[in-house]
């Protein structure tokens, strides 16, 4: 057990390793000095409905730099909630939520249904036919299933949609609405 959990932490900490390699080093990932005044304070509100965890963080600076001790935080609560393994969660997909939770009017906690998903909870979603990709962004980080009480998932989609950026997902029945980093598309 020693040695799985040993594996398990280097995994984690060589996926996080990576990701902020590629945040302090990739211009597509992080907005420029004149971009980043034009996007909203860069703090997320999030409540994990399995773990009953809560986090607020302020993830990016003022000057479009990125926090990264408060990713590792993200990453750890946005994990999979069915094996707890824990990815890097892509950056457009953070602002994409930031920008959508700021055109609602602020801090509404963010009550996360699905993050990250490890391949094999993944294919058992798939398996169960729970309307799961098989593809799904959740696998590579880049997408997350949420609601925020007191708003109306209906609003939450239309403020979306308003973005024109990534995909959106509306689940109405569910009480969910997704939101992924991938092309814009909505369904």
């Amino acid at each position: 057990m020693q040695q799985s959990e040993w594996s398990w932490t280097r995994r984690t900490l060589l996926k996080t390793s990576a990701a902020g390699l590629l945040l302090l080093g990739g211009r597509m990932l992080s907005p420029s000095a004149v971009s980043a005044k034009e996007l909203p304070e860069g703090e997320l509100s999030f409540y994990n409905v399995h773990t009953d965890e809560r986090l607020r963080v302020r993830f990016r600076n003022d000057r479009g730099h990125y926090d990264l001790a408060a990713l590792d935080d993200i990453n750890q609560i946005l994990r999979c909630h069915h094996t707890g393994e824990v990815a890097a969660i892509d950056t457009r997909l953070l602002e994409h939520v930031n920008l959508v939770q700021k055109a609602l009017g602020g801090g509404g906690e963010i009550h996360l249904i699905s993050g990250y998903r490890s391949p094999e909870y993944n294919a058992l979603l798939v398996r169960k036919s729970r309307r799961a990709a098989r593809h799904s962004y959740h696998v590579e980080g880049q997408a997350l299933d949420f609601f925020i009480p007191g708003i109306s998932t209906r609003a939450i989609r239309h403020a979306a949609l308003k973005q024109r950026y990534g995909g959106v997902g509306f689940y109405p029945r569910a009480g969910f609405v997704h939101l992924d980093s991938g092309p814009f598309r909505h369904w």
